[in-house]
């Protein structure tokens, strides 16, 4: 795909973000969303499929599908985790936003933070706490509850907002949009949202 002229579209997406996205997303593997489309189907017509991404997300008429709905059994039968399986197009676009966001929060997070970062992983956490039990003979274990459910967006949007620069705005437009879009269940229905995101809902 040859780059677009500055003025061809109103927001500057480099297409070769779109096909690293790409190729993050395929060796991530993961399920289908509501569309059932693996990621194998969506690689039959690869081309196609990442042009239209590209060509969606930089004139702003990207509109993320309705997320699927996934029950997960918590541990010891304590009820159910829904997690949110997007589209692998949709994770694709998710993948692009992330890919320029990411370089200006990552040097801000807390050296603790383990969750979703490049180069840190749930072993890494745990090894840390190892460490540190040698150290000291307590520890806190602490949940918040239902976080995910009610984490309020007007704060996300804020913090994001806040970490990009001025010709960057079509990161919080897909921020919004991704927070905004509805649960799918099993049976179909869609679920709207007014605060919150499904786990599981990271590129």
């Amino acid at each position: 795909m040859s780059e677009p002229k500055q003025q061809d579209k109103p927001f500057q997406i480099d297409k070769i973000v779109v096909w690293e996205a790409f190729q993050r997303v395929k060796g991530n593997k993961g399920a289908a969303g509501v569309d059932e489309q693996s990621i194998e189907e969506f690689e039959a017509d690869r081309d196609r499929n990442l042009y239209k991404i590209w060509n969606r997300l930089s004139s702003g008429s990207y509109f993320p599908p309705p997320v699927k709905a996934v029950e997960i059994p918590k541990a010891g039968g304590k009820g159910v985790r829904v997690l949110g399986v997007p589209t692998v197009a949709d994770r694709i676009a998710q993948t692009v936003v992330r890919m320029y966001l990411e370089p200006k929060v990552e040097p801000i997070f807390h050296p603790d933070s383990y969750g979703y970062r490049p180069g840190k992983s749930a072993l890494d956490a745990v090894g840390t706490c190892r460490q540190r039990c040698w150290r000291s003979d307590w520890v806190i274990d602490l949940d918040i509850r239902a976080f995910f459910d009610t984490v309020p967006w007007d704060l996300v949007l804020k913090a994001v907002a806040h970490h990009i620069s001025p010709d960057q705005r079509w990161i919080l437009l897909y921020v919004e949009r991704w927070l905004k879009a509805p649960l799918r269940q099993r049976d179909g229905t869609l679920v709207a949202r007014d605060r919150g995101t499904p786990q599981g809902n990271t590129a």
